[in-house]
């Protein structure tokens, strides 16, 4: 490599600190994020670990501004701030999937919401593969903050059913749309609280991305939640979302899901000093 030249990885969750124990000039690795499909989501999230000059994250900043692209500045931590945040969701509703919720029925809650798609088309558009392999990574780092990845979905990875790029996952996809009309039609209507399971962690994540200083501003925050993942824009964001609902409101949701779900949904330690 050219002397000075930045060494980038595309990595979507894996701690740089991870990534840079083998190399000689450690400080050149960053992290440049882009989305799926990245010509239609606009942000890059630009990640930088303790090693980093203030040169460097600049020269990086500055690049992505030069190819039309939002640059989010984000500490390296896992998954950074939006999978960090999107990963519960999608999860969430594979756990809702194990408890026999219609598929259609789960999407359609996230949609009720203000969701662009429902989390189980976003997971076959992401990727079943990316998807395992984000939530295991994440898993091991975090445990049960986050739902269990289902046995069921790593015999799908296995069996090649990876969602929109092979033509199959959960559902069947034709010339890039999921096939929706072959569902078998549920009568069964979205919940507030099914709702509340798929939105609300990801507030939580956020806040708690707060606490730990992986982004410094809310607004940042939201603006990123709303190009990296389509997150209703109507609502602002996650942060913005809990503060019109109220985080007194936000938390006491969280505890009832905690009791009756388990400790994934516990509030974080932020919404303390969050206003």
């Amino acid at each position: 490599m050219k002397e000075g030249a930045i060494l980038a990885t595309n990595t979507s969750s894996i701690p740089l600190q991870d990534l840079r124990s083998t190399l000689a000039k450690p400080e050149r690795l960053l992290g440049l994020h882009f989305f799926n499909p990245v010509s239609r989501l606009q942000l890059v999230e630009v990640v930088s670990h303790d090693g980093n000059s203030s040169d460097m994250l600049k020269a990086a900043l500055a690049f992505v501004g030069a190819i039309d692209r939002l640059p989010l500045p984000v500490k390296s931590s896992p998954g950074f701030l939006v999978n960090r945040a999107l990963t519960p969701y999608m999860l969430e509703a594979m756990v809702m999937l194990d408890e026999k919720i219609d598929k259609s029925v789960i999407d359609a809650a996230a949609e009720k919401f203000g969701m662009p798609m429902g989390p189980i088309e976003l997971a076959d558009q992401v990727g079943l593969d990316i998807c395992l392999a984000v939530g295991d990574m994440l898993r091991s780092k975090f445990g049960d903050l986050l739902p269990p990845t289902p046995a069921w979905l790593r015999e799908k990875v296995a069996k090649g059913e990876l969602g929109r790029k092979t033509g199959k996952g959960f559902y069947v996809w034709k010339d890039g749309k999921a096939d929706k009309h072959m569902a078998a039609p549920s009568a069964a209507q979205p919940s507030p609280e099914m709702i509340d399971r798929l939105v609300l962690p990801m507030s939580n994540v956020c806040v708690a991305c707060l606490r730990e200083g992986i982004v410094d501003n809310p607004d940042t925050v939201d603006g990123a939640m709303i190009f990296g993942t389509g997150y209703a824009p109507f609502r602002g964001g996650p942060l913005n979302y809990a503060r019109t609902r109220g985080p007194e409101n936000v938390v006491s949701a969280l505890r009832a899901l905690a009791q009756k779900f388990g400790d994934r949904f516990a509030p974080d330690a932020g919404w303390e000093n969050f206003k």
